[in-house]
């Protein structure tokens, strides 16, 4: 019987460890997103590093309306740490699953805040990719199980998909501010053909997310939200660019039709249930 009851313990112990830490995480997130905002003495994220990051820096920069995301995306975040906390999902296999792998996340989100705010826009760059990396395990090891309800799809799925396509967009963003920042001069290339080809790439990612999972509607909204703005950005503000909008807006139609395809299959062969 001791025998039994002390891995029996050990797991108990590991589970309530894992919860802690993806709490904690979350404060250290939502933190950092504070000094991000520059509510609590920060510099705001569009105006930091030199303001390499405002919408009107690069092709690529969503207009400034595209930010409004993130007051959901922690929002998401801290319903989900309190909800892998409760009694029921503390030995859940998903939660299990993925619960580091949220936590890595929060952890990167904000080491990728305080790179910004310190100037060190080359550091956010592998920051933010490790974060997109983190996002796309976390994603993925969900999938295998079932969340145990409606409740628990829409905060664990639904909040993981957002915070994935946002970062995608987020990235693409970043990368090309930090090329810009650096001097990189394309090559001879217009920067023109290097937004679109940019935008089709991050359009070719929704597209993927779409196909191989099942039309999860999250981070299709997300991405096109984030893609949305680009076009808004690029129409309405500085640098002006109608082949780069024309582009984010053929990339959301596609994701939006393929991801619509995808879901209308998957509940197609979805299994009566009882």
């Amino acid at each position: 019987m001791t025998t039994t009851a002390a891995p029996a313990r050990s797991t108990l112990a590991s589970d309530v460890i894992r919860q802690v830490v993806v709490a904690l995480s979350a404060v250290i997130a939502v933190v950092g997103s504070f000094i991000g905002s520059g509510a609590a003495g920060g510099t705001p994220i569009q105006e930091a590093s030199g303001g390499a990051l405002a919408a009107d820096a690069t092709l690529i920069a969503p207009g400034t309306g595209a930010f409004s995301i993130w007051s959901v995306i922690y929002l998401g975040l801290l319903v989900y740490s309190v909800w892998q906390f409760l009694p029921s999902q503390r030995s859940a296999e998903r939660q299990r699953s993925i619960g580091y792998w949220v936590a890595a996340s929060l952890l990167l989100n904000a080491a990728w805040i305080l790179s910004v705010q310190f100037n060190a826009l080359a550091l956010s760059v592998p920051v933010i990719v490790a974060l997109l990396v983190v996002l796309i395990v976390a994603f993925v090891r969900a999938r295998p199980t079932e969340p145990s309800s409606r409740v628990d799809a829409v905060i664990t799925d639904g909040t993981i998909g957002l915070y994935l396509g946002w970062v995608c967009v987020a990235t693409a963003a970043n990368i090309t501010a930090a090329l810009k920042a650096a001097g990189f001069n394309g090559w001879g290339i217009a920067p023109e053909v290097w937004s679109v080809v940019i935008i089709a790439v991050a359009g070719l990612v929704g597209v993927l997310l779409a196909m191989f999972f099942e039309g999860r509607i999250a981070p299709t909204l997300s991405l096109c939200w984030g893609l949305a703005w680009v076009a808004v950005a690029r129409l309405a503000d500085q640098p002006q660019s109608a082949p780069t909008a024309i582009a984010a807006i053929v990339a959301v139609v596609a994701i939006i039709v393929v991801t619509a395809v995808a879901r209308l299959r998957y509940v197609a062969t979805e299994p009566p249930t009882a």
